[in-house]
């Protein structure tokens, strides 16, 4: 600093100080010299300063899946649907699909054998309703063999009139036209072949371990 003044001097010698000082970090720099880089950086900052390094318990963030082992399947219990018909004819599209749903369900392709109950109302002769109930039922049993199911299968039980889910007539002696619409139907059951138990036979014969 020759030719300087003293005064200049130290004007300036504060100045070539503070530039040789490092810089203080600011803003997200700051925040990350201050935030430890791992989770093992977590557990060394937490532990006592004069803990050996083999004693800092190192965490995971990933969770181990829990092998719960395979879904027991529910048991196999027999089906039934009852399939509503016309007072003539055949049954409608809804009727089939209830026929359809049965044949897709576990119960059926399971193999067992179906029993197909035919019913009327009591309108007519108890001959007439007896060969009504019949067409009906044998009706769903063609059905189900343009279905593929075997014809030794299948059962028919015509009942007639004498099954009556509800009254034909109202109590003061009237016609009830839906309580008749309820009596015209096909009752279809489909069983456990017989070399599997039923539910009920399996909780008789369980014993406790």
């Amino acid at each position: 600093m020759r030719g300087m003044s003293a005064k200049s001097a130290l004007i300036v010698a504060p100045l070539l100080l503070a530039g040789c000082q490092p810089s203080e970090p600011s803003g997200d720099d700051a925040s990350r010299a201050a935030a430890p880089d791992t989770l093992d950086d977590v557990a060394a900052s937490n532990a006592p300063d004069d803990a050996p390094d083999d004693t800092i318990v190192k965490k995971s963030i990933i969770r181990a899946e829990v092998d719960t082992g395979p879904a027991e399947a529910p048991p196999l219990e027999p089906a039934q649907i009852t399939v509503p018909f016309p007072a003539r004819g055949d049954p409608d599209a809804a009727g089939l699909a209830l026929v359809d749903g049965l044949i897709a369900g576990p119960a059926f392709k399971a193999g067992g054998p179906i029993t197909i109950w035919g019913h009327s109302d009591s309108r007519g002769s108890d001959a007439d309703n007896l060969a009504a109930s019949r067409r009906r039922a044998e009706a769903l049993r063609a059905y189900l063999e343009g279905k593929g199911v075997a014809r030794g299968r299948i059962t028919v039980i015509p009942l007639g009139e004498s099954r009556p889910v509800a009254p034909n007539r109202k109590l003061d002696g009237s016609d009830d036209p839906e309580g008749r619409a309820k009596n015209r139907r096909v009752d279809i059951r489909v069983d456990l072949p017989s070399d599997r138990p039923t539910p009920s036979a399996d909780r008789r014969t369980a014993r406790p371990e």
